[in-house]
């Protein structure tokens, strides 16, 4: 069984690399301390099982799990945590393999026994029903045989279309393989929807149209093409532009009437 050990800690890492090393039939095949270098070495070392700490700057191991659910034949996950009792429940409730700090040998090789491959559902459940819930920092696109992380502060929009969102970003724009009704209620504090199938950052609006035929449309800084508007969304984009409720960078956003 080849392990992947992730743990922002020197000392929990060169725990457990001992403890995996005196199991039979197992050999550790790396190490990370955060997040980001989880999914390159994933992707790098294919480890059967990765052992991920949860509470990581920069990118949380649920985060992470859930980019790493999306390589195809990815590993199992073991999260080891020190987490409360909120997030213990919601671990059991999911079927979500963990182990307590500190962490006993007698737990590890059963932990390791019954590993499973961790679905983007489960884990997206445990994020939503733990306590201290925290939106992604990332969304993870596939760019042929790649994965390739897309910092949330860098999306100007999302848009749907049949089964697939494109995610239009700063670098370009990719396919997305999530519903935009879970991305609206994830990042519902940095995210307005503008219509059925569009979904814009708030930091990227610089302001409101309404065109000669009284249609709306808005425009994003970085985004040359207007997107419309439905008019059931009109008044809550209205709010937001009085309210001020934009990235500071945007400069200042405005509601007119396009000559």
């Amino acid at each position: 069984m080849r392990v992947l050990i992730v743990d922002d800690e020197a000392p929990a890492r060169g725990r457990l690399r001992r403890m995996v090393e005196e199991l039979p039939n197992c050999e550790v095949v790396g190490e990370a301390d955060n997040g980001r270098d989880a999914l390159l070495a994933c992707l790098d070392l294919l480890p059967n099982v990765i052992l991920l700490d949860i509470r990581m700057p920069d990118m949380d191991g649920i985060e992470a799990a859930r980019h790493i659910a999306e390589i195809d034949d990815g590993p199992a996950v073991v999260f080891t945590t020190a987490y409360d009792h909120y997030a213990i429940d919601a671990f059991d409730a999911h079927a979500v393999g963990y182990l307590l700090k500190p962490v006993r040998r007698e737990r590890l090789e059963k932990a390791l026994s019954f590993a499973s491959r961790l679905g983007r559902a489960e884990l997206a459940e445990v994020r939503r029903t733990t306590e201290r819930y925290v939106p992604r920092t990332n969304v993870c696109v596939r760019r042929g045989s790649e994965l390739r992380l897309i910092p949330i502060d860098e999306v100007l929009f999302f848009h749907a279309d049949q089964k697939y969102v494109t995610v239009r970003h700063t670098g370009g724009e990719d396919l997305l393989d999530e519903p935009l009704k879970d991305l609206a209620e994830e990042f519902a504090a940095h995210f307005i929807r503008i219509h059925r199938s569009t979904l814009i950052a708030l930091r990227f609006l610089e302001r409101m149209d309404r065109t000669d035929d009284g249609q709306y449309e808005i425009r994003l800084r970085g985004f040359d093409a207007p997107l419309p508007v439905s008019r059931r969304h009109v008044t809550g984009v209205k709010s937001c532009l009085k309210r001020g409720q934009i990235g500071s960078d945007t400069g200042r956003a405005n509601l007119s009437r396009r000559r």
